[in-house]
């Protein structure tokens, strides 16, 4: 068959994702200290973005959506100007009165973060090198105790052995032992180990607690006993009462296994709730938390020139499009937000009055359905997002879980199952702990819900929480 070129029209819709709407959807799903980054980004870079000072309408927000592509002359550009009040764009979600004023003077110090005023900590490795070098080492001590002090761990282990240090600082493996002698006595006790026994043996040189055979016998050798509480067969090798052995064990757990862990280098990560939910009488009242946010508006500066370029007018209405796309969404996020914190306030009501025993099932096609948007503009406004109720700080994804059978038909939230596994945990005998077996007949007798053993298993190890044989304890 012979091929043939022919041109042919063809009528289709597609989805065209601009800038704008791409923006539009990243807003969405920022959280709460990445979106004030973001809008502070903003203000920087585009000289039509401006902080607020007073209060405005924000029923100017849609008026200001008109194309600003078509040539204005400068009278009407001034009067668009001077209209985009937006200041007050979020004005009906925000969590403060209009009658809060900021005050005219302050304190330098009351208008930095709480982190800001924090010395930063010091790290493992800065502690080691300051200790090392006020030891009297020499040059050649100090090089190899910097390459000692670089293969550490998080947990303080070395992670290189002696050959591998030899190479690297071009030493013997005499000197590097030297060296590592003197690091692992500095402080943290027990640094630069390399197994747990060598570091809690050297925990009890220093403390002076290496002189009984029985405590260096247990951690020498025994420590995956005592890990996994095999208790009666070390008394009857050491030939000691348990209650003996127990001193003995709390001996052991006053020492540190991991003496690095103190100097973490991760910097701490804070939650900032974007919702908060409080009880007014009868009602559950939802406001978001706007502290911080800047207000927007549109800089009216750039209205006043007497003449522009054509470029320069081009460059000018491209600025005025993207902050006035910025500002209406956010308004449009803080009101999918609004709408969405309403909802899992109307679906899990139980679960504000009672707590977390009492937690629905719930899945994003219910909040979608009741507020009606999609799913995945439901799920992109839920990431990352926190919610401040009487019962502490969730995740909004945490409101979403599934559903579990009960035997008159109805359904009961996995999380609430959860809440009562944790619940009959904490209340058992630690001599004679519960196992997942007897977990599922309490749950069965009592919340008549047909779970299996091995999803009470499931949802022991979500919650992080040992098996019933690591939980008894003999003493």
């Amino acid at each position: 068959m012979a091929l043939e070129l022919r041109q042919s029209l063809k009528l289709s819709q597609q989805l065209v994702m601009t800038p704008q709407l791409q923006q539009a959807i990243k807003l969405l799903q920022l959280s709460r200290i990445e979106l004030l980054e973001t809008v502070q980004q903003e203000l920087l870079e585009n000289p039509f973005l401006e902080e607020s000072a007073q209060e405005a309408t924000p029923e100017q927000a849609c008026q200001d959506a008109a194309p600003v592509g078509q040539e204005r002359d400068a009278v009407t550009e001034r009067d668009m100007l001077k209209s985009a009040d937006w200041e007050d764009y979020i004005g009906d979600f925000a969590s403060t009165t209009r009658q809060m004023n900021p005050r005219e003077t302050e304190i330098p110090e009351d208008g930095l973060s709480f982190e800001a005023r924090l010395t930063s900590s010091h790290s493992l490795e800065g502690h080691l090198e300051w200790q090392l070098r006020l030891s009297c080492a020499t040059p050649r001590e100090l090089e190899i105790g910097d390459a000692i002090i670089g293969n550490l761990g998080s947990s303080g282990y070395l992670q290189a052995t002696a050959e591998e240090l030899a190479a690297m600082t071009s030493a013997t493996v005499d000197e590097v032992e030297a060296v590592l002698y003197k690091v692992q006595r500095l402080d943290p006790v027990g640094v630069a180990a390399r197994t747990p026994q060598e570091c809690l043996l050297l925990q009890l040189e220093l403390y002076k607690m290496d002189t009984d055979p029985i405590l260096v016998g247990l951690v020498r050798e025994h420590l995956e006993d005592l890990e996994k509480k095999r208790y009666k067969p070390l008394a009857r090798k050491f030939k000691i009462s348990l209650e003996e052995l127990r001193e003995y064990l709390e001996v052991i757990q006053g020492l540190d296994p991991m003496p690095g862990a103190s100097f973490g280098s991760g910097e701490p990560s804070y939650v900032s709730p974007d919702v908060f939910v409080y009880k007014l009488g009868d009602e559950w009242v939802v406001l978001l938390n706007e502290e911080g946010l800047p207000r927007l508006e549109l800089s009216t500066a750039y209205g006043e020139l007497p003449s522009r370029s054509e470029k320069e007018r081009d460059y000018l209405q491209e600025k005025m499009r993207s902050a006035q796309w910025l500002m209406k969404s956010l308004y449009q996020r803080q009101r999918t937000l609004f709408k969405v914190a309403e909802s899992v306030v109307k679906y899990q009501r139980e679960f504000f009055e009672h707590g977390v025993t009492q937690l629905k099932p719930l899945i994003l096609k219910d909040i979608a359905e009741d507020i009606g948007m999609h799913e995945s503009t439901v799920s992109r406004i839920t990431t990352s997002k926190y919610m401040a109720t009487p019962h502490g700080t969730f995740e909004l994804k945490f409101f979403f879980n599934s559903a579990l059978e009960l035997d008159d038909g109805t359904q009961v939230g996995s999380e609430s199952v959860k809440a009562l596994i944790k619940r009959h945990i904490s209340a058992e005998d630690v001599k004679a702990p519960l196992s997942d077996e007897r977990i599922a007949e309490i749950l069965k007798e009592t919340l008549h819900v047909n779970i299996a053993r091995r999803t009470v298993a499931k949802y022991r190890m979500a919650l992080d929480i040992p098996s019933s044989s690591k939980r008894r304890e003999m003493f």
